[in-house]
Formats: structure tokens, C-alpha cells, sequence
């Protein structure tokens, strides 16, 4: 089976395609620096085309899975609206797949988790707030993709009753909590920290497809608009 998959959820534009689980094709895109923003909107339709051409043609590829959050926003906007226009233009299986799932399975099979610790997937979800989720050593969500401060995960951190494995933007803004806490924080330059679309791949390929129309981004908590509309309305009403 070749699986085409995409997320956006992060500042990355990260696109790869597998065959049975092996890379065929992978691309990250960090943000324009010279923008000062993700690049999505410009990028992740161009990296899609090269990748589906390395695997073979639109034709080669069995299904497509994108990353639906929780993360940015309008980052996730792009990515679920890019996945549903090309499952239903080509027909094509499409898989949600949480952000945060793919990120702590990456986790469970870097080399430093050494398939026996918990993997803590962690982003930093701004507002002074973080986006987290834990895979156990065997694959179950006990703690499902939630959002908290950093001192709330700390302290949920502290009550389990092994070390886990850390890693994401998450971890490396916060890492001091966490290591007070008792988790292990993957090194500042290692890989494990940006998201890779191979791992969505992966999770896809055994997954149940879901009808376009029904695939919807996971946000955990409203838009900053959407909060800044509220406030207007309050600060200007008496």
C-alpha cells in the first residue's frame, strides 16, 4: 500500500509518501523566513505534486492522510481543505490522523525511547499553553490529545509512574518543567521534535478511511479571533 500524507498543523509544511511503512518521498518545509509565517498556503500544494510523483503517479497512490491537529489554526484549514478537495477529486481513501499521535509515535520508535518508555508529545500551543497527548509502550492514549499550562502538565508528569520521553517545540520551551517533573526532553538539535509526515503514513496506512466531508481539524480551544471579537464586543457595550 502507498500512502500520501500532510500536515500543517505546526509551522512546518511536512509531506512524505511510504510503501508498506517505507519512505518513498518525504519534504519539510520550515517557515519563509523572510515572511516571517509558515509558507502552507505556497508550499504544501507544490511539495504534494513531487512527492505523488516519486511515488509513482496519483495513479500508485491507495490513500491520503493528512494531520489534523490540534496546532495553527489556519495552518489546519489548509491542510484538511487540501485533503478533502484531493480525496474527493481523485477519488481517493482519506484518513485523519491527530497530530499529536503522529508526533508521540515518532517518539516511541526514536532510538532514545528504546520501545519501553511512554512517549509525551508536546507543542507549544502559544497563550502560555501547550498541546499534549501520551502514548504508552504499547500503543494506547492514556492521556488523549489535551491542552493545558505548563505547569498542569508538569504536574500530571509527576504522578506517572515511569519517565517519559519528550519531544516537540513543546518540550524545548517548557523543558525545565518537564525535567523537574521527571521527563526525559530529547536533545535541542534532534529530529524527534518537528513533526514528519512519514509517521502519519504510517498510522494511515492502518487506519479506517473517513468520508471527506467528515474529516474536521482538531482545535481543543477557540480562535484567538474569535476571543479578540469577544473582548471588542464586551469593551464596548455600557
Amino acid at each position: 500500500m502507498i500512502v500520501l500524507a500532510f500536515d500543517t498543523a505546526t509551522a512546518d509544511t511536512a509531506v512524505a509518501a511510504t510503501r508498506h511503512g517505507d519512505l518513498i518521498a518525504e519534504e519539510r518545509e520550515a517557515p519563509d523566513a523572510a515572511a516571517g509565517r509558515p509558507a502552507h498556503a505556497t508550499a504544501l500544494l507544490p511539495a504534494i505534486e513531487r512527492v505523488a510523483h516519486a511515488a509513482g503517479g496519483w495513479g500508485a497512490v491507495n490513500r491520503i492522510a493528512v494531520g489534523v491537529g490540534p496546532g495553527s489554526f489556519t495552518g489546519l484549514r489548509v491542510g484538511v481543505t487540501a485533503a478533502r478537495a484531493l480525496a474527493l477529486g481523485l477519488e481517493k481513501p482519506l484518513v485523519p490522523v491527530g497530530t499529536l499521535s503522529a508526533l508521540a509515535a515518532a517518539i516511541a520508535s526514536s532510538a532514545r525511547a528504546d520501545g519501553g518508555r511512554s512517549a509525551l508529545a508536546v507543542l507549544d500551543a502559544r497563550r502560555g499553553e501547550v498541546f499534549a497527548l501520551l502514548r504508552d509502550r504499547d500503543g494506547a492514549e492514556p492521556w488523549p490529545a489535551f491542552v493545558a499550562s505548563p505547569a498542569e502538565l508538569a504536574s500530571r508528569v509527576a504522578a506517572l509512574p515511569e519517565r517519559p520521553m519528550a519531544a516537540g517545540d513543546g518540550s524545548l520551551r517548557f523543558r525545565r518543567q518537564l525535567e523537574d517533573a521527571g521527563a526525559l526532553v530529547a536533545g535541542e538539535d534532534e529530529p524527534v521534535h518537528r513533526i514528519s509526515a512519514v509517521s502519519l503514513c504510517r498510522l494511515a496506512a492502518t487506519a479506517s478511511p473517513t468520508a471527506p466531508e467528515q474529516v474536521a481539524p482538531i482545535y481543543l480551544r477557540r480562535p484567538d479571533a474569535e476571543i479578540w471579537r469577544d473582548g471588542q464586543r464586551l469593551g464596548g457595550t455600557g
